[in-house]
């Protein structure tokens, strides 16, 4: 280990010390921790209270201007949907998608000249097929494949912290 790495590692373990001291003597402190539900939230926690626990061991820290968590894609305003892309090439783009309790308008439907492969990376979505009178609904995992000129439209997403997608668009042969 380098010693950069060695006094980063060292640094985090008074870190984590101080928190636990903290958290032994105030019941108020473990009560709020143990509402945590994931690691992000931990982190967010101990950084208000002063305590600089980073990430998990191993992982880059991402500074403003560097890699982000996709995962921790903020949500768009309520009824909205944001969409960034991430990379993309002459025929084909990956795009991230927020919803935020968002609904395309009634009785409209997208229809697209490119292939469309989705993934819920977080929260769900009820999706509806046009031609197939089909509904399908999507969770964490759950994708689907959209071919060119299926009309389809988002009937829901979860409100805040909201639906993120993973869409990859690419164009038919």
């Amino acid at each position: 280990m380098a010693e950069q790495d060695l006094i980063r590692f060292l640094s985090k373990i008074s870190q984590l010390q101080s928190l636990a001291d903290r958290v032994q003597q105030d019941p108020s402190s473990r009560e709020r921790l143990a509402a945590c539900a994931d690691h992000n939230q931990v982190v967010q926690l101990a950084q208000a209270w002063g305590f600089d626990i980073g990430r998990r061991w191993g992982e880059r820290d991402h500074g403003p201007g560097g890699e982000a968590n996709l995962l921790a894609t903020p949500c768009p305003p309520p009824g909205a949907e944001s969409t960034q892309v991430l990379v993309s090439a002459e025929t084909w783009r990956l795009l991230l998608i927020a919803s935020n309790g968002y609904r395309s308008p009634r009785d409209e439907w997208m229809d697209q000249f490119d292939h469309e492969w989705v993934l819920v990376l977080r929260g769900s979505a009820c999706v509806t097929l046009q031609n197939s009178d089909r509904i399908v609904d999507l969770s964490p995992g759950d994708h689907l494949l959209l071919s060119p000129h299926q009309r389809h439209r988002v009937e829901r997403t979860d409100p805040d912290p909201g639906t993120l997608w993973l869409a990859l668009h690419w164009g038919a042969a």
